[in-house]
């Protein structure tokens, strides 16, 4: 998949509106993080499958941007930054602390005065382990049955059945079953 970059103004009263309410419901979850509350944050995804368990401490930024498959779990604390579209595959497994970054800012101090935002879509195969304390970039096109060593900085594409780790993440070595 081809990383594509788009612009856009998180300022928007519109935007920002929708923020505070995502962030209530994710601070709600935390506190209590009973079936009901579950249901109410999981309604906030674009997509959510059966089965899917998400620890106390989830957080994200809108909700509408997000496609979780069937039987994923998200462990404590995990991070999504959904300005852009973020795909999990069926049984993903994602460790505690884990975040996964769809926006981006200029690196040009005079052009971040602008406060634009540069959101890219990541999307996670089927089957993915990502490690605790991992940081998926934006962009990032992770393949199935992939495992992402526990504090890595994914920044480019990852290979199936491939074990990446590091900072950033190199492939280490070929899964076999």
């Amino acid at each position: 998949m081809e990383a594509c970059t788009v612009i856009f103004n998180s300022l928007t009263p519109e935007l920002i509106q929708q923020r505070h309410r995502v962030h209530d419901t994710c601070r709600q979850f935390s506190k209590s993080p009973s079936k009901g509350n579950l249901q109410r944050l999981k309604g906030l995804f674009l997509s959510c499958g059966a089965d899917v368990f998400i620890e106390q401490g989830f957080y994200c930024d809108y909700g509408d941007k997000i496609s979780i498959g069937e039987r994923v779990y998200l462990n404590m604390n995990c991070t999504l930054l959904d300005g852009g579209l973020i795909t999990l595959g069926d049984d993903c497994l994602v460790g505690p602390n884990v975040q996964i970054l769809t926006i981006n800012h200029d690196t040009s101090a005079k052009k971040r005065l602008d406060k634009a935002n540069h959101m890219e879509d990541v999307y996670i195969g089927a089957n993915v382990w990502i490690g605790a304390g991992a940081i998926i970039l934006p962009g990032v096109n992770i393949s199935e049955g992939a495992v992402i060593g526990a504090g890595s900085v994914v920044n480019k594409e990852v290979e199936a059945y491939c074990l990446y780790a590091g900072n950033p993440a190199k492939k280490i070595h070929y899964i076999e079953d």
